[in-house]
């Protein structure tokens, strides 16, 4: 079955696309002073448009499918040898991919051992579902693209060998109108249920991979037990 749907070029064709961005940048702030080395992959245009202030990366690089951005080609075959990225932005990306198990595959490819993966993408177990459930919205950004929920793409995540070192929750919004502030019912939301938030974000680090063969321990020789000479013998007494 194909899948066809369009992708956001720009966080100003998503609902509150602005507001999100600057959500998003926020919770990110703290995490691109721990990101160093030499490239680091935006992937799509989204990606790159988010600030990174203090970040210690020597070049960073844009990727999408379009010319928008420095580089282009497809997610699923990235124009770049193996294990030259430090550090990987994918944002509101996996939701609009036919296959997004395999642009992470492309990405572990790409990435150093030890290098960050940082995934932000919208919670299905949140208000903004309800979009998805309204004829009118589901053709467009971003209900016409599917919610993976955090826990699948943590899965995805470990089958390919990586620790989740940061999960984040925000905007506590359906995002079918516009956000004015926060209200009771968000701040009701973020204190009952903190993990209903309706954009999710997952940063992740590359595990090392053992390069030697675990050997196998030497069997115990066990002691080989020999019959005494005088074993089950019966010294017969005499009387007198």
């Amino acid at each position: 079955m194909s899948f066809n749907v369009i992708k956001p070029q720009a966080w100003q064709e998503l609902p509150n696309g602005l507001w999100l961005q600057e959500a998003i940048e926020d919770k990110l702030m703290p995490w691109w002073p721990k990101v160093f080395g030499y490239h680091m992959l935006c992937m799509g245009p989204l990606s790159h448009a988010l600030e990174k202030p203090n970040l210690p990366i020597g070049r960073e690089f844009s990727l999408c499918e379009s010319a928008l951005c420095c580089l282009q080609g497809e997610y699923s075959q990235l124009p770049i040898q193996n294990g030259v990225i430090d550090a990987v932005v994918c944002s509101m990306l996996l939701d609009f991919e036919a296959n997004p198990y395999s642009v992470l595959r492309e990405t572990d490819r790409v990435l150093i051992s030890g290098g960050y993966l940082f995934i932000i993408g919208f919670n299905p177990l949140s208000p903004a579902f309800f979009g998805k459930m309204l004829p009118s919205r589901q053709e467009k950004l971003p209900w016409s693209g599917r919610f993976f929920t955090p826990a699948r793409v943590k899965d995805w995540l470990g089958l390919l060998g990586y620790q989740v070192v940061g999960d984040e929750r925000l905007v506590y919004h359906h995002l079918l109108s516009e956000i004015r502030g926060d209200s009771i019912w968000q701040h009701a939301l973020q204190a009952w249920l903190p993990g209903s938030g309706s954009v999710y974000i997952l940063v992740a680090r590359k595990l090392d991979s053992p390069m030697t063969p675990i050997l196998d321990r030497q069997k115990v020789r066990q002691p080989k037990w020999s019959t005494a000479p005088t074993a089950g013998r019966v010294k017969q007494f005499k009387l007198k």
